[in-house]
């Protein structure tokens, strides 16, 4: 029973890194920590040969959960995007709300010093400025004519090497490079049976997974010298991913909008990623299973 649990629980998990993958502005990074698998997905990508045995059980229902997520995300991105971002922007705060204190907490535990705060700041503005350079941004899909496969495998890459980087936002990365919505453009017509741009997302995943390789050792490095500053740049990114976030928000102008439903989302999200803290507590050190 207790595998089942393990089993269900990391496929949600790779349901929610499947979302905040894609998600404007979000960090799956992020929903890793708060879900308990960002250290093991570290481990795991810093030397993926070894332990394979080990690593599938864990990656796979992950995989599974984010493939899923992928597919449903995609399908219906237009209409959350096209009638409800303000709203879903909200509750994406609402997630990130909830996950400060455990970061908080984490950064406690260990030893501080008050230059830590500069890695802090840095990290806010960094995430925080990648938010606002976000705003105004259309999220709908392109023609999938204005990129390259060069230029697509390339982001692949890029977004490979920042994605373990904690409050970091893959989206907004492949805002800034010019590709999201053709992106989410060509993974809609691989869903729709048009096979076309196969060879596009091929080689986005390739280079994606080079790149997370590639980061990852570094990090992991980071970690095990530096948890005091590591965590004080994880509690930084967080904020600043929030902050940005909420800004976006603000901009969007809806008038359907009621700011009474945008503060229950809110609250949901608060309260889900409260759930989901609670949830990985009861279930234990899950890299273990």
């Amino acid at each position: 029973m207790t595998k089942i649990k393990t089993f269900f629980y990391r496929t949600i998990c790779g349901f929610f890194l499947g979302i905040s993958t894609v998600a404007p502005g979000f960090s799956g990074s992020i929903m890793a920590i708060a879900m308990g698998v960002y250290q093991e997905l570290v481990r795991i990508m810093s030397n993926p040969l070894q332990e394979l045995r080990k690593n599938f059980r864990f990656l796979l229902p992950i995989v599974v959960g984010a493939l899923l997520s992928g597919i449903l995300f995609v399908r219906v991105f237009n209409y959350f995007f096209g009638r409800h971002e303000k709203v879903i922007l909200l509750l994406f705060v609402g997630l990130i709300a909830g996950n400060l204190p455990m970061i908080y907490k984490e950064a406690k535990s260990h030893p501080f010093a008050k230059r830590y705060l500069v890695g802090g700041v840095i990290s806010f503005l960094i995430a925080l400025g990648m938010g606002l350079l976000a705003i105004g941004v259309e999220h709908t899909a392109g023609s999938g004519e204005a990129v390259s496969f060069i230029e697509v495998a390339l982001s692949g890459f890029v977004i490979g090497a920042v994605a373990l980087v904690p409050g970091m936002s893959i989206s907004a990365v492949l805002m800034m490079l010019g590709v999201y919505g053709e992106l989410i453009m060509m993974a809609g017509a691989i869903l729709s049976r048009d096979f076309s741009y196969l060879p596009h997302l091929l080689g986005v995943a390739l280079c994606a997974v080079l790149g997370v390789v590639f980061a990852s050792r570094g990090i992991k490095r980071f970690f095990e010298r530096h948890p005091g500053l590591a965590n004080t740049c994880v509690l930084g990114f967080m904020a600043g991913s929030m902050m940005g976030i909420f800004a976006q928000s603000v901009y969007i102008a809806d008038p359907t909008f009621n700011w009474l439903i945008g503060g229950i989302v809110l609250a949901a999200g608060l309260g889900l990623s409260v759930l989901f803290l609670v949830l990985g507590k009861s279930m234990g050190k899950l890299s273990d299973g």
